[in-house]
């Protein structure tokens, strides 16, 4: 089944394009089936069907955006997403995120400085790096977002992909496999586990090495809409075995040794 966007107008649509100060959560998200009831029998809510939240997306940046408006993203951020709003001509400007995520005080001061349009969010295990927002985060979030007056873009492709509990076979892997002074997170679910090199070392040009040895990720450093971090990678638990991600995880060890 296609994903359905779900996004909800302000209380008084805004008669000029500065935005109301009131917070307007526009939610891009894959809605399972049992969501879309509930979600229909609000008044407030247009439910919208698409493809997939790229195309949801696309269609909010077309719908919220003009060239030259600012969009705040999480830094990392998709790439996707990033792209997309470079197609519309916005700027992106990055909020600094810690293993929790978006930090609130930073987009309060970020917000105020920058006068956005849009917040684009990924608050459930986050692509790139899997990190899940904790509860008293969002609530800050939703009111930053009412008092500077822009609309919240929630994603949410992974929340369904939860396996809190469960073991996690490449998490467990990683000490073997990544250099001695690598860090990683180790996310309660969806598809992605967000890792940094020690020493200055370059994911991006050693992944020709990780490639010789039948192995690949994906290096961190586009996924920044302000100064990347070269040492960064994603990787990817959700298409294989876990005797498949332990090979895989032993070639790495092998690439990057």
């Amino acid at each position: 089944m296609p994903p359905a966007a779900a996004v909800s107008p302000p209380a008084t649509p805004p008669a000029a394009p500065a935005p109301p100060p009131a917070a307007r959560p526009a939610n891009v998200a894959p809605s399972p089936v049992r969501e879309i009831p509930a979600l229909t029998a609000r008044p407030e809510v247009i439910l919208l069907v698409t493809t997939g939240s790229q195309q949801a997306l696309t269609l909010l940046a077309t719908a919220l955006l003009e060239p030259g408006d600012v969009v705040l993203v999480e830094d990392p951020c998709s790439l996707a997403a990033l792209q997309a709003f470079g197609f519309a001509g916005a700027r992106a400007v990055p909020v600094p995120t810690d293993d929790d995520g978006i930090l609130p005080e930073a987009l309060d001061e970020i917000a105020a400085r920058e006068r956005p349009t849009l917040l684009y969010v990924v608050p459930t295990f986050q692509n790139p790096t899997g990190r899940t927002l904790p509860a008293a985060r969002r609530a800050a979030v939703a009111e930053a977002a009412a008092r500077h007056g822009f609309w919240i873009a929630e994603d949410d492709p992974y929340g369904e992909l939860r396996f809190e509990g469960e073991p996690v076979p490449n998490i467990a892997g990683l000490p073997a496999a990544l250099p001695e002074g690598s860090r990683w997170n180790r996310p309660e679910g969806g598809m992605f586990v967000w890792a940094t090199l020690p020493g200055g070392r370059d994911a991006g040009a050693l992944l020709a090495t990780a490639i010789g040895h039948d192995v690949a990720y994906v290096p961190g450093a586009p996924f920044y809409a302000g100064t990347p971090d070269p040492a960064s990678l994603r990787l990817s638990f959700t298409t294989h075995a876990p005797d498949e991600i332990a090979e895989g995880l032993r070639r790495l060890a092998e690439a990057f040794a």
